[in-house]
């Protein structure tokens, strides 16, 4: 005899969904990871445009938000909005420089490769000079230059050989460039537009029992993540902007190219600056007009003087103003994250390395909190704010002040056009 609908229905209203047993969830969870790592080595090449889109989008909300309180733009509308003044500004970005820039950096890579071979003549002639400076003689001709000269022209060369190549096929890739582009920005605005504007809602990710924990997951993810893309890409700009003048003044060649070099050299700790500095000293030495006529060893010292000096400043005061304590991860666990970020996500990788870590030691932390039984979260809570130097504090109770002078000023200002208003009022 077969049940009737009103009993099958009163059953499965009481039994539910049957639980799984735990060789059920293993089996399941495996399976789960087998294929997630096959989609991550099959899709590979996605995964730099993925991450890209969620930075994207992350750094993007909250202009959305700005738009939607202050000028009460409705979600979409205001994200159609900043997204089409992007394309406009990427656009007029790609056509006014971006063609130039990888035009400058190949004739920079072509002008060390045809020059180097100068090198140990430059050497040679700058080692077998003798400087006298006040009562002390310095001579350096204690080494054999010509053969240290010698080594690193052999180094060198297939380096430049292989950047060469790269910087060529990038040139000449154009088209998939701004195909990936157009899907990197494609994906971010629905990424930004579906999440309606709601906290938390760019990733939601709830599971039953611990809302808590990923709330203070996110939070914590929140800070390392704004703290890259407010300090880190911060310290890019602002380098390049200074690199730039600072180089322009100096007269070097290619000063826009190296600037390049070095500003993006600030994302990877000791490789970025020793590329940086041998990309200096080379220009500045094969470089065949220099400024005043300073002897190519001489104007070299002071090209690398100025960068050397500039970069202190960036890390010393720029950096620990900019970045604090967000990014709490050994220099040289970034340069391995580096290493594997660029084999997995491509150049992208190179940029988020530091956050990459900072996120993967978080969730290492929690994990081996969690499996010792302790409070996963108790180190953080009991952190301790970085002492701010005194003479940031001093800097900042200025800028404080004159914050204050301004505003007042300004609110003056404003009355005084007032009172002109109701005057030519009243005289009319």
């Amino acid at each position: 005899m077969l049940p009737d609908k009103k009993s099958i229905k009163e059953t499965e209203g009481t039994a539910g969904s049957p639980k799984w047993n735990w060789p059920t969830k293993l089996v399941v969870g495996l399976t789960l990871v087998a294929i997630s790592i096959w989609l991550l080595v099959q899709f590979q090449n996605f995964l730099g445009p993925l991450i890209s889109a969620l930075i994207l989008s992350y750094f993007l909300y909250p202009v959305a938000t700005f738009l939607r309180n202050k000028i009460k733009l409705p979600w979409r509308l205001a994200v159609t909005f900043i997204y089409l003044l992007l394309v406009l500004i990427l656009l007029g970005l790609l056509t006014w420089g971006g063609l130039a820039l990888v035009e400058q950096i190949q004739n920079l890579i072509r002008f060390i490769e045809n020059n180097i071979n100068r090198l140990p003549e430059l050497v040679d002639e700058i080692t077998t000079q003798t400087f006298q400076i006040g009562p002390f003689t310095i001579s350096p001709t204690g080494l054999n230059w010509g053969q240290i000269a010698n080594q690193i022209v052999s180094a060198i060369q297939p380096v430049l050989g292989r950047l060469g190549s790269i910087v060529g096929s990038v040139a000449a890739g154009a088209a998939s460039i701004f195909s990936w582009l157009a899907l990197i920005i494609l994906i971010s605005y629905f990424l930004l537009a579906e999440s309606e504007g709601i906290p938390g809602q760019l990733v939601n990710i709830r599971i039953q029992g611990y809302e808590a924990d990923i709330d203070r997951m996110g939070k914590e993810l929140s800070r390392v993540w704004k703290g890259f893309i407010r300090g880190e890409i911060l310290v890019v700009i602002i380098s390049l902007f200074i690199y730039s003048a600072s180089l322009g003044i100096l007269g070097i060649q290619f000063f826009f190219g190296l600037a390049v070099i070095a500003a993006f050299g600030q994302l990877i700790p000791y490789v970025g600056a020793g590329a940086t500095w041998i990309s200096f000293g080379l220009v500045a030495l094969l470089q065949s007009n220099t400024p005043f006529n300073l002897p190519s060893g001489i104007y070299m010292v002071i090209v690398l003087g100025v960068g050397i000096i500039i970069n202190t400043i960036i890390d010393n005061i720029l950096r620990t103003k900019v970045m604090a304590e967000n990014l709490r991860v050994h220099p040289a666990l970034i340069l391995m994250g580096a290493l594997i970020g660029v084999q997995l996500f491509g150049f992208i990788g190179i940029i988020i390395a530091a956050p990459f870590m900072a996120s993967l030691k978080l969730f290492l932390h929690y994990v081996i909190r969690k499996m010792i039984d302790q409070d996963p979260w108790k180190d953080l809570d009991l952190r301790e704010a970085p002492e701010t130097p005194k003479w940031m504090q001093f800097f900042e109770s200025k800028w404080q002040a004159f914050r204050i002078w301004l505003s007042e000023l300004t609110r003056k200002f404003k009355g005084w056009i007032e009172t002109q208003k109701t005057k030519y009022k009243k005289g009319n």
